[in-house]
């Protein structure tokens, strides 16, 4: 009994020291396996906010396991990490299935092994130690993952269940089938059970808060904000309102026919708006596929805004010059922001003064290069622009040439989701 138990000391104090060294990168270590995730679950690739969200719950999750294994706690008395009880909820709110929230622990749960075994290896462990190491270590994860998968699941069935009943289930459920599939609905069918007009003119929007303004009434004020504006601007008949999840909502306003101005007046109306969420302003269309367009480009001009992030209340439009363009270059917002500053050199500085010049080439070469045009619309004098412009050329260090379209696009790029805090360093 002495011996065994000097065994298992002399094997945690091993144990101990790697999950120690592996704590000072759990930063690192977490990245990685996200990272992993990410690429195996396509359930999982969802909006910058959630994808941040797994990022926390990843990281919480690997410091307590690594804390587990470094003072060899017991695992059944561990509780769920709230960043892996908020990553569980959401999930639940956007309908992604329980078995790819399942999936992700055990994916993470090997890769997280795989590294500890690596760093193992880097230790002089005696031969007679090793199996019962790695017999610990492989133990202590295992109920560690059970443990705690069985605690978020609970976590996510009972917020997928409030989550129904909160929703206007049958409403919400057939709009989705809608804007989920490119084949033809039977239009009266559906429009009769969503109580919208199809058939009609669309303009789509997505209403949402911040996380710190999370509460119990969110989403049902976002609601009533939607019908309040929907009055304001005289849509035609009542709007569609369905809830994304807990701080956000998809609306679309209905008008029999073609409607002028409608963007700025949304603005105007926001504008005047105290209590006013920040909002992304779709497309104006018509019909079923209109109703879907209307709506993929709002969450395009959306997925801009939480990138780049506006002040509150913001609103941002499909239609605002360039948007659309930078919403597809930004599929990853850091690869184009590292492609933007190989564009435009020193020009991609973050201060006031490339900023100013950024905006005054961007314009310029939109207009097609004239000074009068883009002094018209800058409100300054054409000589202004001119020596803005031909300073903003030498800041970036080399003329335009044949990469003008590169530059038009970077520029676009750096308006929207702004100028990296710092030049990145050369890939290897």
């Amino acid at each position: 009994m002495t011996t065994a138990r000097h065994d298992t000391a002399y094997a945690d104090r091993f144990i101990a020291a790697t999950a120690a060294r592996m704590n000072v990168r759990v930063g690192e270590i977490s990245a990685a396996i996200r990272t992993y995730i990410e690429d195996d679950i396509a359930d999982l690739r969802h909006d910058r906010q959630t994808g941040d969200l797994l990022g926390e719950s990843v990281e919480a999750n690997i410091a307590t396991a690594l804390h587990a294994l470094r003072y060899h706690l017991p695992v059944a008395d561990i509780q769920a990490a709230p960043a892996a009880v908020d990553y569980a909820r959401r999930l639940a709110q956007q309908g992604v299935p329980a078995h790819s929230l399942a999936r992700a622990y055990r994916i993470g749960q090997r890769r997280l092994t795989e590294m500890v075994f690596a760093e193992l290896h880097t230790m002089a462990i005696p031969l007679t130690e090793r199996i019962g190491v790695v017999e610990r270590v492989t133990t202590t994860l295992f109920e560690y993952i059970d443990h705690i998968t069985e605690q978020v699941l609970g976590s996510y069935s009972d917020e997928r269940e409030q989550w129904l009943e909160s929703q206007n289930n049958v409403r919400a459920v057939r709009a989705r089938e809608v804007l989920g599939s490119s084949r033809a609905v039977d239009v009266d069918a559906v429009t009769e059970v969503i109580r919208y007009p199809l058939r009609w003119h669309h303009l789509a929007l997505v209403l949402w808060r911040s996380e710190s303004e999370l509460d119990s009434e969110a989403v049902s004020n976002l609601q009533r904000f939607v019908r309040e504006l929907a009055g304001a601007l005289g849509a035609a008949a009542n709007p569609l309102v369905v809830a994304a999840d807990r701080i956000s909502v998809w609306a679309w306003l209905p008008y029999r026919s073609e409607r002028a101005g409608l963007v700025a007046a949304v603005r105007e109306y926001v504008s005047a708006r105290r209590d006013a969420p920040n909002l992304a302003i779709g497309t104006f269309a018509a019909g079923v596929d209109g109703f879907r367009r209307s709506h993929r480009s709002a969450q395009r001009a959306c997925s801009v805004a939480l990138a780049r992030g506006l002040p509150t209340p913001g609103v941002v439009a499909a239609d605002d010059p360039g948007l659309t363009t930078a919403a597809l270059l930004g599929a990853d917002v850091e690869e184009a922001r590292y492609w933007m500053s190989e564009v435009l050199g020193d020009l991609a500085g973050d201060n006031e003064n490339d900023a100013r010049l950024r905006d005054t080439l961007r314009v310029f070469l939109r207009t097609g290069s004239s000074y009068k045009a883009a002094a018209t619309e800058l409100n300054l004098h054409s000589n202004s622009v001119k020596y803005r412009v031909g300073r903003a050329i030498a800041r970036r260090g080399r003329p335009i040439g044949a990469d003008r379209l590169d530059v038009e696009l970077a520029l676009l790029v750096c308006h929207w989701y702004g100028p990296p805090g710092q030049r990145p360093e050369p890939k290897q």
